[in-house]
């Protein structure tokens, strides 16, 4: 047996991460170590989220390793964050299901892990951005390694990473509310990733624009800044990622037609289908007109390209536009888009969130004035003070003047169907005691039902706009179960138009009280444009009524004894476009005539039936209130135009507001 060679050199490992190096010697083990002090590759956005993002089956429909490929539009949109990039702002105006939000994910994953600095991530409110960081942040991290050795682990005394704060290497990530001005200026920040910027209230704070908030903390960063907005689009003239994109170079994504080559973006009225047969869609190229059939799409979208439809005024802003055409197969398919759009046929509503949430485009938000005259000839008959049989609950608007407060008393139905039930005035005003006690008794007062039962009024919303003290101070006195102060914001909000409560303080005999007030904040727009929209529907005829038809959801119902005056003051404003300083349309409200209390006892009746949570009540409770009240379900709306006689009661039964929790 010969001996072993004394002079080989013992082969040894060196582990650098998830990589084991072997080598023979000094030389070997140089070259290894080199290799391990080597810098990072000069990855862009999409690079590093294909060679380093993983999906939680927490966060997405298709767990596992993330692939560009599967989105590839987003490929370009991503790069442009990279450091690489001259792109300082990135405006993306999309529709639902593109994967906008994961590459947005990206982004902050290719910060954290190669190309450390400050971050500010903006939800449209604090409690969106706390939903965000557990369903989206976390699996992020947890689920990409290189992200999980950077971000230290989540402990109660360990201020690095908590809900809204992610501290790693070389800089941190900020999450926050646009709600919240103390957390838009919290922090300088290199990037910023602000999200859904259209759902954003038009002040934080009372502080200003959200947006111009945030781009603020980013200005010291001069060009090596990176800023990505994305938005579905809400309202034409209100929308904030409109704006910024029809500012920008307007890029759409050009696909080639597989049959003749030509290059094109999507457009809806380019998709067809034959009549009530939605899974016939095809979409027809706008250069041969040959049908393009849904599995071309992936070879579509795969060659597909950018390409800019106009001029910025920005060299460093580029702006995006994609609608759902374009989602891949598998998520929205051109079947269900054509029968989304049939099913919004007649519905302002549904079409309105066919345009913002498929086309990616804006809704255009008419908000005529009805006619009053006409609105007269529609009265229907039924006795002051009394409840027609459709209405389930009662909620009232108290708009406070000078030398009066005024309440109207609304009741409301199945499908947001309401009736006016009593116009009351108060004389005095706010500075008169005598006037609040008086409001004070309304709270306890009953109306009959046409069952004959009695109701109270569930809630009352009271503007805060005149003698706020005053107002703070008597709703504290009352108690807030029955009693909502509202404060009018502008803008539209139709995710969410009541938001709060909000602790404010309150004065009482000169002294200031902490958490003394719970005020509501309401986009007044979203109830005005919603109250005209429901003025204006088509009704059936008295023939169709006593043939079984029901009213549509949403009608008004005016009773004869609402005279031309109050007609006139629930027709008050319009809703127009003006141009701004910069040379945009926006929509404002404007009076056409002086006195508006009907439209704003109306806004506010309103705001307090979403208070209570009518918007959201399932069928069960619905059903349990008519239970109360003695309504033959399914009658209601039927037997609501004219006043129906009291059935006979030997014990009558006062119904309070139990029944809204």
């Amino acid at each position: 047996m010969s001996a072993p060679n004394s002079t080989a050199s013992p082969r040894s490992e060196l582990v650098l991460g998830d990589d084991v190096y072997e080598f023979d010697g000094a030389r070997d083990l140089l070259r290894a170590w080199s290799r391990g002090i080597r810098p990072d590759p000069n990855l862009t956005v999409s690079e590093w989220a294909d060679r380093h993002r993983w999906l939680s089956s927490r966060a997405s429909a298709e767990p596992g390793r993330y692939r560009t490929a599967r989105t590839p539009y987003m490929r370009e949109i991503m790069d442009a964050l990279s450091p690489s990039s001259p792109v300082q702002r990135v405006v993306f105006m999309k529709a639902a299901q593109v994967g906008a939000t994961e590459a947005g994910n990206c982004f902050i994953g290719f910060v954290m892990h190669h190309a450390p600095g400050p971050m500010l991530a903006v939800q449209p409110t604090v409690e969106l951005a706390k939903r965000n960081s557990r369903q989206r942040i976390d699996p992020l991290i947890e689920e990409s390694p290189e992200l999980r050795e950077r971000i230290k682990p989540a402990r109660s005394r360990d201020a690095g990473n908590t809900m809204l704060s992610k501290e790693f290497a070389g800089g941190i990530l900020i999450m926050t509310g646009a709600n919240s001005a103390v957390g838009l200026r919290s922090t300088p920040a290199r990037y910023l990733f602000l999200d859904e910027v259209d759902a954003y209230p038009a002040s934080a704070d009372e502080e200003g624009d959200p947006v111009s908030l945030a781009e603020a903390r980013s200005l010291t960063f001069a060009h090596r800044r990176k800023a990505l907005l994305i938005s579905t689009p809400t309202i034409r003239g209100l929308s904030r990622i409109e704006r910024e994109f029809e500012a920008s170079d307007q890029r759409r994504y050009h696909v080639p037609c597989p049959h003749c080559g030509h290059h094109q973006w999507l457009r809806f009225e380019r998709l067809r289908w034959e009549k009530c047969r939605p899974e016939t869609a095809e979409y027809h190229c706008e250069n041969c007109d040959k049908p393009i059939a849904e599995h071309h799409k992936t070879q579509m979208l795969a060659a597909g390209e950018w390409r800019a439809t106009a001029t910025s005024a920005d060299p460093h802003t580029v702006g995006y536009h994609l609608s759902a055409l374009y989602s891949p197969i598998g998520w929205l398919s051109w079947a269900r888009i054509a029968r989304a759009w049939e099913a919004a046929q007649g519905n302002d509503e549904a079409m309105r969130a066919f345009r913002n949430t498929i086309l990616g485009e804006t809704w255009f938000e008419t908000g005529e004035a009805p006619d009053w005259q006409r609105l007269a000839e529609r009265r229907e008959t039924w006795k002051p003070g009394t409840v027609p049989a459709g209405g389930l609950f009662l909620t009232a608007g108290a708009d406070v003047q000078k030398d009066r407060i005024e309440i109207d008393v609304w009741a409301w139905g199945r499908g947001l169907e309401s009736w006016l039930v009593d116009h009351i005035v108060l004389e005095g005003g706010p500075d008169d005691p005598a006037c609040w006690q008086t409001l004070t008794d309304l709270l306890g007062r009953t109306w009959q039902h046409a069952s004959g039962e009695h109701m109270t009024i569930a809630r009352l919303a009271i503007d805060t706009g005149y003698e706020t003290s005053a107002v703070y101070g008597w709703a504290r006195q009352v108690g807030f179960a029955q009693v909502a102060p509202v404060k009018g914001l502008e803008g539209f909000n139709r995710s969410s138009p009541v938001t709060g409560p909000t602790y404010v303080d309150a004065t009482i005999g000169g002294k200031r009280l902490r958490r003394g007030a719970r005020l509501w904040s309401v986009a007044t727009s979203t109830f005005k444009a919603e109250t005209y929209r429901f003025l204006r529907q088509d009704r059936p005829t008295p023939e169709e009524i006593n043939a079984g038809a029901s009213f549509p959801p949403g009608t008004v119902h005016l009773p004869i004894w609402a005279d031309g005056e109050w007609l006139k003051q629930l027709t008050a404003e319009q809703l127009i476009a003006v141009k701004s300083k910069r040379g945009f349309s926006k929509l404002e409200w404007q009076k056409l005539r002086e006195r508006n209390e009907a439209l704003d006892c109306r806004v506010y009746a309103r705001a307090a039936a979403w208070i209570a949570g009518a918007d959201r009540w399932p069928e069960a409770r619905w059903a349990e209130i008519e239970r109360q009240l003695a309504v033959e379900t399914g009658t209601a709306a039927k037997d609501a135009p004219t006043a129906s006689p009291s059935r006979p009661h030997t014990r009558r039964r006062t119904v309070r507001s139990s029944y809204m929790g």
